[in-house]
């Protein structure tokens, strides 16, 4: 018998698109991200995931975008093994399991507090790793989290839910509330905030987003001044395209001959501040 879970609202009930999209990742002949604690959470939620319309390309491209974050702050933890790590609107990812850090990192998952109820009944407690029941909009969730050491910060999917004013606010107290650090999460071009409203696989959330995206990755240095621009990452130039469907991977490795083109689908952003 399925785990009986606290009742969530539409916009909590948007962590299942991607947490079955991890799942259905890891039983793939080739997984990309190899998430086994999402499958495992999906299976012993019972939940089904066929409602949600998931094709191979939505799944590839959570299963890679939540790979970028991964790799950012796993090599910012490796530099800076004192780092506080956040992942902001956690949902029921595993990040801090895959990636293990250290016990002198403090790592803290936010998300609402029925999400973070719902965690602790499925997610393995890691040494120094914390959770944070709050909409990360409001600026009192931060006291709780240390203001001296260096940060590395993700979120996965976060930013389509915000408006552009609550973005620029929660990312200048984040940069405001750590003496440095890194940023990385996914962002969404027009045409991308466009494709996501009108798409069959996200249905279940297009009615939710809010962002209205942005084209130039350099405009967020504009809205957020301590922000540097890292890296532009295009999931389409990214080497695990290779382990795409044949159909697929054609297509990708056909998009990534042009940035205007890449830029329509996934792009994983990476700052420094």
């Amino acid at each position: 018998m399925g785990i009986t879970l606290p009742a969530f609202t539409p916009l909590e009930d948007s962590l299942w698109l991607t947490l079955c999209c991890r799942a259905l990742d890891n039983r793939s002949p080739h997984p990309i991200l190899g998430d086994a604690m999402a499958d495992e959470i999906v299976r012993s939620l019972d939940y089904d995931y066929g409602q949600l319309h998931i094709d191979t390309n939505l799944i590839v491209n959570v299963a890679l975008r939540a790979k970028q974050p991964d790799e950012v702050a796993s090599g910012f933890l490796a530099r800076h093994p004192d780092a506080v790590g956040l992942d902001l609107g956690a949902g029921l990812d595993t990040r801090v399991i895959r990636l293990a850090p250290p016990p002198t990192v403090d790592w803290y998952d936010i998300d609402f507090p029925s999400v973070i109820t719902a965690r602790e009944g499925l997610i393995s407690d890691h040494p120094n790793a914390h959770v944070i029941g709050a909409d990360v909009t409001e600026g009192d969730w931060l006291d709780a989290v240390p203001t001296d050491r260096p940060a590395v910060i993700a979120a996965d999917g976060l930013m389509g839910f915000l408006s552009q004013d609550e973005l620029v606010s929660l990312l200048n107290r984040l940069v405001s509330h750590f003496p440095s650090g890194e940023m990385v999460f996914n962002s969404y071009t027009k045409f991308a905030i466009w494709a996501a409203k009108h798409s069959r696989g996200t249905q279940s959330v297009a009615e939710l987003i809010k962002f209205p995206g942005f084209d130039d990755p350099r405009e967020l240095e504009g809205w957020i001044p301590k922000l540097k621009l890292v890296k532009e990452i295009l999931l389409s130039r990214e080497p695990e395209v290779s382990e795409f469907p044949p159909a697929l991977r054609l297509y990708y490795q056909l998009e990534a001959h042009s940035t205007a083109w890449s830029r329509k689908g996934t792009i994983v952003l990476h700052y420094r501040f």
